[in-house]
């Protein structure tokens, strides 16, 4: 990839990528395939809202044509697998891929009053989730030998906090899994990264009262990923955190 600028990228410096953001039809992931696509890559999203899906990728199209939006549920091998292969066969090999999808709830309250429903579910979208698809997705990185593969963790990944067992124990997981996934690929020029924001005012944080100037929004985490995916090629930043200006 070029270095290039990540305030001030050109349109179409990523021409000729294709990216695929996984929990894409709102939130942090709507605002990074925003930004992507309006540098130019191919974008592909999923999700398991079809309306709220259908609402992104129409949005998506106005800046581009090279828009993919797939119903998939990420804790599915064989959805994954199907995923990943109608993005390839539609719009290329993928270069970008960006593992976003997540859940909050059930993961917040006491560890006394959660479920092995409950685990299952948080730790199955936040985690298992990213495990299946970057799996799904490395083989043909390896085989080009260059890729981007970037997981959208947590300041919770690196703090605990009284109510957060479950939500922390799988972004702590993937902090795990995205140093240890960087050791394994880097040898073939593929970096894995994760982005560790604080609060940001999505629906997903359930922050509607709290004053917007001082929580993060979607785009601010966007910009971390044009940040990543447009470092020089001899360059590999691992870890992101990303926290309001003002404090709480």
């Amino acid at each position: 990839m070029s270095n290039i600028d990540p305030v001030n990228a050109p349109a179409g410096s990523l021409s000729g990528h294709v990216a695929l953001v996984t929990g894409g039809s709102r939130g942090i992931g709507k605002a990074i395939a925003q930004k992507l696509v309006g540098l130019g890559a191919a974008i592909a999203v999923c999700g398991r809202d079809h309306k709220a899906l259908d609402g992104s990728a129409a949005e998506l199209r106005s800046y581009s044509a090279q828009v993919l939006a797939l119903l998939s549920d990420v804790t599915k091998a064989h959805e994954v697998s199907a995923l990943v292969q109608t993005v390839e066969e539609k719009l290329g090999p993928i270069s970008i891929l960006i593992n976003n999808a997540g859940i909050g709830n059930p993961g917040f309250g006491p560890i006394q009053g959660k479920s092995e429903s409950d685990w299952d579910q948080v730790l199955d979208t936040n985690l298992k989730g990213v495990f299946l698809v970057s799996q799904a997705v490395a083989p043909m990185m390896i085989q080009r030998r260059r890729g981007d593969i970037i997981n959208i963790s947590s300041l919770a990944g690196k703090n605990t906090f009284a109510g957060g067992a479950l939500y922390c124990a799988s972004k702590w997981g993937l902090q795990g899994l995205t140093g240890c996934m960087a050791e394994d690929l880097r040898g073939f020029g593929i970096r894995v990264s994760a982005i560790c924001p604080g609060s940001v005012h999505t629906d997903f944080s359930g922050l509607g009262p709290k004053d917007r100037s001082k929580v993060l929004r979607p785009e601010d985490v966007a910009h971390a990923v044009v940040m990543l995916v447009s470092q020089g090629s001899q360059s590999f930043i691992s870890e992101v955190h990303l926290r309001p200006l003002a404090k709480p």
